[in-house]
């Protein structure tokens, strides 16, 4: 008899979307103040996500979302970052 296991579920920050956590790609900023994207999900520091689509990014960008949840100015090469995943997993 298969195990139903528990899936987990974020909030996405653009959209406000409840999606499981594998769908969703999460920025966090670490102790030292910076900014990053973990691919894996398991980095130290305060997280936030947002959808795997370019939409969801744009509106993150313009809506200043992510600065807010981290409490840090996030360079837009964070932005650059997030759109070649979503373009890169696209076209897999």
């Amino acid at each position: 008899m298969p195990i139903n296991r528990k899936v987990p579920i974020r909030k996405c920050i653009a959209t406000g979307e409840m999606l499981p956590k594998k769908e969703m790609i999460r920025v966090v900023r670490t102790k030292e103040g910076e900014v990053e994207v973990d691919l894996t999900g398991k980095k130290s520091g305060r997280g936030a996500y947002v959808s795997k689509s370019e939409a969801a990014i744009q509106t993150a960008k313009e809506r200043n979302v992510f600065e807010r949840q981290l409490e840090v100015k996030v360079p837009d090469q964070i932005y650059d970052d997030l759109l070649a995943i979503v373009r890169k997993e696209l076209k897999a």
